[in-house]
């Protein structure tokens, strides 16, 4: 037995894999970084520059003093909480209604068997090369008569749910496995139990990234809100920030630090969810 077991040839084991070629990808892309990372790095340290020393010319990178005082009197003198809370109300609004009513739609359009299935998919894919601003008067009547002018529900409205999120999710169903579903329906679950027990914790990742896309959109929209509040109460802070900016004058620290306030929360969220970001754009658009 020694004999044998000492002509066995032992197994090699499994070298790791060689990262040179990743290590080199980050050498590319840590001064790429660097260089989109520069204007949010400016927008801070313009924020934290006395007034006395932004209209110098040239402008110096790096103040030779730093304050607080942007900051302290963006929130003593200006609504920033209250706009701070609407954007809040805006976006959660649409980031719950997105998730709910584009998954609805996308999985019914990925599994569902209907007369005219794909004539409404495309129907509705073709309302994304429509541009905004054409749907603006049309859509300015709409919510006056309804009587949502001047109201959080201009802005909360338009972003319920959207084409684009409705073909993401369906990109995203139709990448999974269809005996999934089959074996729950033959356990006796029926349509809606297998959506919300088997399918929705499969497309978390789908569900993150559709999440960060609507956040993006509602946090920063401008146009549609400048048009359709004028009421202080209900401003965004996209919309409460454009007031800093004046035809003769603009308070550059105020406004700077308004956009810092603006700009911390959607990193913040991005870094929570990047993992879920890359794993849906891995997956997403495989299947058509």
């Amino acid at each position: 037995m020694s004999v044998l077991l000492s002509r066995v040839t032992p197994v090699p084991r499994a070298r790791p894999a060689r990262r040179s070629s990743s290590r080199w990808w980050h050498l590319l892309l840590a001064p790429i970084a660097l260089l989109f990372a520069l204007p949010f790095v400016q927008m801070f340290l313009t924020a934290l520059t006395p007034a006395s020393e932004i209209n110098k010319f040239p402008p110096a990178f790096i103040p030779a003093h730093l304050t607080l005082d942007g900051f302290v009197r963006l929130f003593q003198t200006s609504g920033i909480l209250l706009w701070m809370r609407n954007t809040i109300v805006v976006s959660g609004v649409g980031v719950l209604s997105h998730m709910v009513l584009c998954s609805l739609a996308g999985y019914g359009f990925a599994r569902l068997r209907f007369r005219g299935r794909n004539l409404g998919f495309f129907a509705i894919v073709a309302t994304i090369m429509i541009p905004t601003q054409l749907l603006m008067v049309p859509t300015y009547i709409l919510f006056t008569r309804l009587g949502l002018i001047d109201t959080l529900g201009a802005a909360i409205v338009p972003w319920l749910a959207s084409a684009f999120g409705i073909f993401l999710m369906r990109q995203f169903f139709l990448s999974l496995p269809a005996e999934l579903e089959e074996a729950a329906m033959l356990d006796g679950c029926t349509r809606l139990q297998v959506f919300f027990r088997v399918v929705l914790p499969l497309a978390r990742p789908a569900l993150a990234t559709l999440a960060i896309f609507t956040l993006l959109g509602s946090w920063n929209d401008l146009v549609w809100p400048l048009i359709a509040i004028n009421n202080d109460q209900a401003f965004t802070l996209q919309l409460g920030i454009t007031n800093f900016q004046g035809a003769r004058r603009t308070d550059w620290s105020l406004l700077m630090a308004g956009n810092v306030v603006a700009t911390l929360p959607l990193i913040a969220f991005f870094i929570a969810a990047q993992k879920q970001f890359l794993a849906t754009m891995t997956f997403s658009g495989i299947k058509g």
